[in-house]
């Protein structure tokens, strides 16, 4: 007989199994892209400016760390069940 998942976990672990789904490719992107700069321009000291590959870090990083608060620092409905237990207990 096939065990009952809840819902709530379920929909947690997914968020879990994306974001992790993302790090391994924010990471794979990150050294392909520091690759390049570095094979290119990197070792022949042609850039004088900011390395490139610092603004793909930074625009993947905002989504990564979006991922991250949705996957393991908010939980909506725990949220939600303090916030009442609060208003419950200034009522008395």
């Amino acid at each position: 007989m096939e065990e009952q998942k809840d819902e709530r976990l379920w929909k947690l672990a997914k968020k879990r199994a994306d974001f992790q789904d993302s790090l391994i490719g924010f990471v794979v992107v990150t050294v392909i892209c520091w690759g390049i700069w570095f094979f290119t321009t990197g070792r022949h000291g042609y850039n004088v400016g900011t390395p490139w590959p610092l603004w793909v870090m930074f625009g993947l990083g905002i989504g990564l760390v979006l991922k991250f608060i949705r996957a393991y620092k908010t939980d909506k409905d725990t949220i939600a069940e303090r916030e009442y237990e609060k208003l419950k207990n200034q009522g008395k």
